[in-house]
């Protein structure tokens, strides 16, 4: 074990330097149930092992660190030096709690468990230089912002640990470091090469040999590196592309042993499900009965959480205010009198840079200034007749933090003008933090006009011609400079108003919510004035005393102490500027001792500063302090800087009694303050509470475990003349009971009035009447709510645990932000509530590693967990300096709690919890048994709903003359058209100019089909019945093939030819085809067959055991003697092969009388005869592209002009223009197609207007396809293209499937395609439920087109094969005289031919019907409109492939639902896609942003989902744009992207594991 370096223990701390800790919370609420058990279990893996480590050292090594930095260099620069050290702000110091953290994670010592730490790219993220260390100056702030850096107590305490720690992470997750791209290697066998430290690692989590596959309850996510890591041996996979529906996919997922089937498996994901495996949920009691209601566990009351038990409070009561005879009715009349009489007493001193006072106000000063000025307002701006400004108006008053004595010119100028000061910070950059905010501030104020300073001026940020910027949000404003030689001089007669203090508005002190908006709290003349009052009498100041300040001047104690009371008792105020502390942190302890100053107000950062440096002053006395005003005392861990101050000072004179802790808020002003005390008199006692009583609102003396107690110490009494109550926070004002926390509310003539603006919030905060237990009013008298949290202890004390701003309330206890803050090691306490759940958010030091961060985050929710019993959601480090700042350098809260929800936080490194903390979701849905399908039926039957069926028109009863008819072989047609027709084009063929290269009449096709059929008979030797492989570019000489083969007897299989620039991943598809289709020869061009036989070729497949190839470029003109015809219409015609998007290649046989009724059925539909000409812009291989485009046009005789989709690539305009060229009315294409027409001229349209292209001619552009209908594509496509004709009614989509090609269609005649807006939860649970457009959770699905003439689906469930009603999803089957005859090879399954094309329902079908199985879920809706028949038109819905479904949590999900939910998160999601392994749901994104993005995106899409979906993502994987593998009809390959993502081949950018 290493020990801290002695010369600079904080030097080896790589932890932060500044952190903030941003508790934000995270939707809903949280349950505690189980909490306790998960705890254990979750937390395991971080904890390291400490192997005996000797109690003395480790003390020594805390005590050490804690020390203050020594440094001797007298240099100003030491201060940077000793306190970037690692010095944390001094309110969270406490040894106490040191100790507490420091047992809580010596408790959990012994397990331990290897983490998988996240994968980066290294170039992602380059550390930041040196030179971006945090300096000084931008962290401290004015507000409870503040921020100077803590001493490193609990950081240090940790130290040790943490030296451990890094030998354990290196051990466990071996050379592991994120920045590096290693993996981690770990085999799972006979242990060869596991080193003996990783069988240590996981020893403890008891998996005997991975017996027991990893259970995940929720989803979970994992991260694959860079660099392919080690793998796994595993037997050779037996995964079949031929698996099918029907059969268990699990088995597919995991071998017997557990162990996923996959070649190569990320050892991370791994260690990811060891991390996570945890006990199985308890059985819930009740069955998932009501579909709509999302059912959550209620989470029972702890029946020992501790319940207050006194009786209920009486409000306190404060001295009454004394009445001092020559105290002014007005504080301008204080000034006007000390200006007048006693004008040379100095009234403000003002200090440089380097702390030496640079200027003096005398109270005469201040009063002719301020005359100057208030007579410049009134009379000077504007015309006699139309003055700028007129008394009650508000000004803005920007002034830097080192001018106070402008700003109090500024201040007294305005009172004496009557009209409204409105201070605020001066802006630095066009988009400050939270900038907008104090826009809305000024706007809501309605003010017009600024007053700041010359110099001030020149710095505002300014536009090229020398305007100032305008400010984002802001107000236009005009600029007043209030230097005195801008000023006139009031003439003799001219004196202003000064009545006696009313009501009315005297300044307005601004504000910030926790959520970011800024509010303006108004202060009335009398209560400026009473407030000064009952300070002067708590504070005991009397005329002439000395008081240094150190706060901010235009706000809070700062600006009531300094500017108002020093006005009033004619004090003598020393003014320390923020950046004099930052150069010199001692310089307020010499001020007081240089003027013997009597008071000074302070806040425990700069009790911290001056202890860091006080060894440079030995001869400092602060023996002249009656009162050290402690202004953030009401800070629970304000208690450990006071005392550690005054042990440090006491031997140069402060005296015990002086230090004065007081509570102050913008709305109630002085809560309360502790007076100062007399000399010898005991101090005030201090209070022990418990945590976990705090936790629960109720006051506990710490008893039982000191490592969750909270010491505060009191503020003091009431004020003078006011009176206070402690009321619940939530709901209605009701008293809280003597032992029970709640908000303080203050009532006295000294607090805010209102919000100024904001009527509705200012009645809940500014006009409260307590109520007692009953509900009844108690007194009259309104009291103002503080924002506050605290209690009234014995003697009248009064102490405060906390503020509303920092509650996060997580199932239904509270936690205090700045406890957590302290608890996490921060620098900055962060205050924001996000909707229950706990984001940090921390700067990291630039000189910290990967691991040193990964380390230091797993202990902070490791700390955070055992002390608060609480977890935190996601932590968050970003580079040094780039959270966004106030302007005195506190880290702006709610503008980090923005860009975090945005996406613009940048994090360097991130962890995300959600497994720990989100136990609210709904409740697993179990199916319920033993309902059989019988049951649901009558059921339907009894609730009167149909069962869901709808058919096409019936064949038999269409009048349908046609000569075709007669034919029943399209081999026929073919022969029988080259003899009536033979002159008529057939097909026309388009290059990407739009020219025609070919054409083929029905003689030539006919003729051209006989050479074909010749040369199989000779060159071939094949017989009839032999399969044969077209390999064609698409074109008319595929569709020659085809008929040859048909002539001469031969089954063609038409197969996509390989890509010349990818041959490694195309050709394989290629060989797989041939060799399951059993083909005797392969029929092709002679470019494809030199291709087939190439070197290339040969490094992808045996090239040498290709069966016969032909190419047909040159034939021979040779007579065919006969053509063959098939002995019956049952024969097969031909096979269509396609891979599905699940990665299966499935081969259907269709038969001749299939092929028949399938081009009759679309004839019919569409209304095709030899006059029609349509535009086919598909791929012609398999599905309903190959009829299209190879059969309709010779059954139908009309002619089609043929589109090949890849010369769209060169030429956008392409399908577009022939369309209109040709004046098309119906055209056929593919998703793809649109979505290149839409992205690629979505900025074109006035070019395809001025090229004369307009699409009025279209009757029906078909997208072809076999999914859900991408509505916002076809939508955006329609919209788009308005502009050139194109009727919002022509585009429609078509279904077909593996079992049937074309089911739907929507053709020429029956009513337009309908939309349904249906509930997405319902829809989970199998049930379908119509909503409102715009609803929550709704999903927007189309109709796909019309049924097909002859066609009839029913909807069944998909498990107990019974029909179901229209309101339920199930499986569509279908029954079709053109339905394929089979599978052609399915290896591991037979029966699955029986249960995909001839099955039965099980109950309620007397004809025991054939049906085939379509494979996709969907439904049935019958609608208003008339169908073609005369009949209400029954339409047919669409959701997704059963398949791709996912099952998680017992709810049915469709990946698509998932990923528009993620693509809709960030504008660099450029594609999604999502699949599951092992329970685990794991999200793929492609970011088309800068890698610097990536991080960004891991929270986004863990929150949208949990939000949407419910559902808990495991893995975010970022990777490159074009990684996600989409197959030639748009279609994502999930599937192979899971192989890819096990096998570590994706390369990503950055891969985050939810823990």
């Amino acid at each position: 074990m290493r020990r801290p370096c002695s010369k600079n223990p904080l030097a080896t701390q790589h932890i932060k330097d500044k952190l903030t800790l941003l508790p934000c919370l995270i939707l809903g609420d949280i349950t505690q149930k189980g909490y306790e058990k998960k705890r254990a279990k979750l937390l395991a893996p971080y904890i390291p092992q400490t192997h005996g480590i000797d109690p003395a050292l480790q003390k020594e090594g805390r005590n050490q660190t804690s020390a203050p930095a020594a440094t001797s260099a007298p240099s100003s620069s030491k201060y940077h030096r000793g306190r970037s050290g690692g010095a944390r702000d001094e309110r969270y110091r406490s040894d106490i709690h040191t100790e507490a953290v420091q047992a809580a994670l010596a408790k959990h010592k012994e397990q331990k468990m290897a983490l998988p730490m996240p994968t980066k790219r290294r170039s992602t993220f380059v550390q930041s230089p040196a030179d971006a260390c945090t300096p000084p100056d931008t962290s401290s702030a004015s507000e409870d912002e503040g921020s100077l850096r803590r001493q490193a107590a609990l950081s240090a305490a940790l130290h040790q640990s943490l030296q451990n720690a890094e030998s354990w992470i290196n051990r466990s997750i071996q050379g592991s470091s994120t920045s590096s791209s290693a993996s981690s290697t770990l085999s799972h066998g006979e242990g060869k090469g596991t080193s003996g430290t990783l069988a240590d690692v996981f020893a403890n989590t008891r998996i005997e040999n991975f017996s027991v596959p990893p259970d995940v309850t929720a989803t979970t996510s994992s991260s694959s590196s860079s660099a392919r890591p080690a793998t796994i041996d595993l037997p050779p996979s037996g995964i079949v592309k031929g698996m099918h529906k029907g059969s268990n996919r699990s088995s597919l997922m995991d071998t017997a042993d557990g162990v996923p089937v996959s070649s190569r498996v990320s050892t991370k994901i791994q260690q990811l499900l060891n991390t996570l495996k945890r006990p199985k949920r308890p059985p819930l009691k009740e069955f998932f009965v009501d579909d709509f209601e999302e059912i959550v566990e209620v989470p029972q009351p702890d029946p020992n959480q501790p319940k207050p038990e006194g009786r209920q409070m009486t409000p306190v009561k404060g001295e009454p205010l004394g009445v001092v005879c020559n105290w002014p009715p007005a504080l301008e009349a204080a000034l006007q009198r000390w200006g007048t009489t006693q004008a040379k007493c100095p009234c403000l001193t003002a200090l440089d840079v380097t702390g030496k006072p640079v200027y003096t106000l005398t109270y005469g000063k201040l009063w002719s200034r301020s005359l100057k000025l208030a007579y410049t307002l009134l009379n000077k701006l504007g015309t006699k007749n139309e003055p700028v400004l007129k008394p009650g108006d508000r000004v803005a008053l920007v002034y830097p933090n080192n001018d106070p004595v402008m700003f109090m010119v500024a201040f007294y100028g305005c009172l004496l003008a009557e009209v409204i000061p409105v201070p605020i910070e001066v802006p630095l950059t066009r988009k400050d933090a939270g900038g907008q905010q104090i826009g809305f501030l000024l706007g809501s104020c309605g003010i017009a006009l600024a007053l700041t300073t010359e110099v001030c001026l020149k710095g505002l940020p300014k536009t090229q011609n020398g305007e100032i910027v305008q400010f984002k949000g802001w107000p236009r404003l005009k600029w007043v400079v209030t230097d005195s030689k801008y000023l006139s001089k009031s003439p003799k007669d001219w004196q202003p108003n000064i009545s006696a203090a009313g009501t009315e508005p005297a300044y307005i002190e601004y504000k910030t919510s926790k959520e970011g908006s800024v509010m303006g709290v108004t202060v009335s003349r009398i209560a400026m004035l009473s407030h000064c009052q009952a300070l002067s009498q708590a504070c005991n100041y009397s005329e002439g005393e000395t008081i240094v300040n150190v706060l901010d001047f235009k706000k809070d104690a700062g600006l009531w102490h300094a500017i108002l009371t020093n006005v009033m008792n004619k004090l003598h105020t020393l003014s320390v500027p923020y950046s004099v502390m930052k150069t010199c942190p001692l310089s307020w302890v010499q001020r007081v001792h240089t003027h013997k100053a009597k008071v000074a107000l302070v806040k425990c950062r700069d009790l911290h500063w001056a202890m860091m440096a006080h060894r440079d002053q030995r001869d400092i006395s602060l023996s002249s302090l009656r009162m050290l005003i402690v202004t953030d005392g009401a800070n629970p861990w304000s208690v450990s800087s006071c005392d550690a101050f005054l042990s440090l000072f006491q031997s140069h004179g402060l005296k015990p009694e002086a230090i004065c802790p007081c509570a102050t808020s913008p709305e109630a002003m002085t809560v309360a303050i502790r007076r100062p005390g007399v000399p010898g008199a005991p101090l005030p006692g201090r209070a022990i509470l418990s945590m976990n009583g705090l936790s629960y609102s109720v006051i506990r003396v710490n008893t039982e475990d000191k490592n969750s107690a909270l010491t505060v110490q009191d503020v003091g009494h009431v004020m003078p003349g006011g009176m206070m109550c402690i009321v619940k926070p939530d709901g209605s004002p009701q008293l809280c009971k003597t032992d029970e926390i709640g908000e303080i509310c203050v009532s006295s003539r000294t607090g805010g009035m209102m919000y100024y603006g904001l009527a509705g919030v200012t009645k809940n905060t500014f006009e409260v009447i307590p109520v007692n237990s009953s509900g009844s009013p108690v007194g009259d008298v309104p009291f103002v709510r503080s924002g506050l949290m605290g209690f009234v202890g014995p003697g009248s004390l009064v102490f405060v645990v906390g503020k509303m701003d920092g509650l996060l309330t997580v199932s239904g206890r509270r936690h205090n932000a700045d406890d957590i803050v302290a608890t996490g090691l921060a620098v900055e306490s962060i205050k924001t509530v996000y909707r229950g759940r706990i984001v940090v958010v921390a700067e990291q030091r630039p000189d910290a590693s990967e691991e040193d961060s990964f380390q230091w985050m797993s202990r902070v929710l490791q700390a955070i967990d055992s002390i608060h019993q609480v977890g935190v959601y996601c932590l968050a480090l970003v580079p040094a300096n780039t959270l966004p700042k106030t302007p005195l350098g506190g880290i702006h809260i709610s503008q980090t709690k923005q860009h975090f929800l945005e996406g613009s936080l940048h994090p360097c490194n991130i962890l995300m919890c959600p497994h720990t903390c989100v136990t609210n979701l709904p409740k697993p849905r179990q199916k319920q048994p033993g309902v059989g399908p019988a049951s649901v039926m009558v059921g339907n039957l009894v609730a009167g709903k149909r069962i869901a069926q709808a058919a096409g028109r019936d064949l038999g009863q269409i009048e349908d003359n046609d000569l075709v008819r007669k034919h029943q072989f399209l081999a026929e047609v073919l022969q029988w058209r080259a003899q009536a027709t033979p002159e008529h084009t057939l097909s026309l063929l388009l290059n990407a100019k739009g020219t025609t290269v070919c054409t083929a009449t029905c003689l030539q096709l006919h003729k051209r089909a006989e050479r074909i059929a010749s040369v199989l008979y000779d060159k071939g030797h094949l017989n009839a019945g032999d399969n044969v492989v077209l390999l064609y570019p698409p074109g008319i000489e595929l569709i020659a093939a085809f008929y040859g083969c048909l002539y001469a007897g031969c089954i063609p299989v038409t197969v996509r030819p390989p890509h010349t620039q990818n041959l490694t991943a195309t050709l394989p598809t290629v060989r797989m085809i041939v060799d399951v289709s059993k083909a005797a020869c392969i029929l092709t061009t002679q470019t494809l067959m030199r291709l087939l036989k190439s070197k290339e070729a040969a490094a992808a497949v045996d090239v040498k055991t290709w069966p016969t190839v032909i190419d047909t470029d040159d034939l021979p003109r040779k007579r065919l003697p006969q053509i063959y015809k098939p002995p019956t219409p049952e024969m097969l015609a031909y096979l269509d092969f396609s891979v599905s998007t699940t990665g299966m290649l499935t081969g259907v046989k269709m038969s001749h009388s299939a092929v028949n009724a399938l081009c009759r059925a679309i004839k019919l539909q569409c209304e095709l005869y030899s006059s029609r000409q349509i535009a086919i812009c598909l791929d012609p291989y398999c599905g309903l592209g190959f009829v299209l485009w190879c059969l309709c046009s010779v059954y139908s005789g009309h002619q089609s002009i043929l589109i090949p989709p890849m010369e769209l690539e060169s030429n956008f305009f392409l399908w577009l223009s022939t369309v209109s060229q040709y004046r098309i009315r119906d055209t056929f294409c593919s998703y793809s197609v649109m979505e290149l027409c839409t992205k690629g001229l979505g900025n074109q349209v006035e070019v395809l207007k001025a090229r004369g292209i307009n699409l009025s001619c279209v009757r029906t552009c078909v997208v072809v396809a076999e999914e859900r209908p991408r509505i916002s594509l076809t939508q955006s496509f329609s919209k788009l293209f308005k502009d050139i004709g194109l009727s919002s009614r022509a585009v429609s989509t078509t279904f077909g499937s593996r079992v049937n090609v074309a089911i739907c269609l929507q053709g020429t005649s029956g009513p337009d395609p309908t939309i349904v807006y249906v509930d997405l939860k319902s829809l989970r649970h199998d049930r379908v439920r119509l909503v409102e457009r715009g609803a929550p959770q709704s999903l927007l699905l189309s109709e796909s087109g019309k049924i097909l003439p002859g066609v009839k689906v029913i909807i069944v469930n998909p498990e107990t094969k019974g029909p179901v009603g229209d309101s339920h999803l199930g499986e569509i089957w279908v029954n079709s005289p053109h339905t394929a005859s089979g599978y052609y090879t399915i290896y591991d399954n037979e029966s699955l031919q029986a249960d995909h094309f001839n099955t039965r329902l099980s109950f309620g079908d007397p004809a025991q019907t054939l049906w085939a199985r379509t494979g996709y879920l969907g439904f049935v809706r019958r609608t208003e409109l008339t169908a073609a028949s005369g009949d209400r038109h029954d339409a047919l819905y669409v959701v997704g492939a059963l398949d791709e479904t996912l099952e998680l949590r017992g709810l049915r999900y469709h990946p698509i639902d998932i990923e528009t939910s993620v693509s809709r998160t960030h504008r660099s999601i450029a594609e999604c896609a999502v699949f599951t392994w092992t329970n685990l749901l794991v999200v793929v994104v492609e970011l088309c942003g800068c890698e610097q993005e990536a991080l960004d995106l891991v929270p986004l899409v863990t929150n949208v989902v949990l939000e949407e979906h419910y559902l808990i993502v495991g893995v975010v994987v970022v990777v490159d744009p074009g990684v996600i593998p989409i197959n030639s009809r748009g279609e994502k390959q999930r599937m192979h992207l899971r192989d890819s993502f096990l096998a570590d081949q994706l390369d990503p950018i950055y891969v985050a594991y939810n823990m």
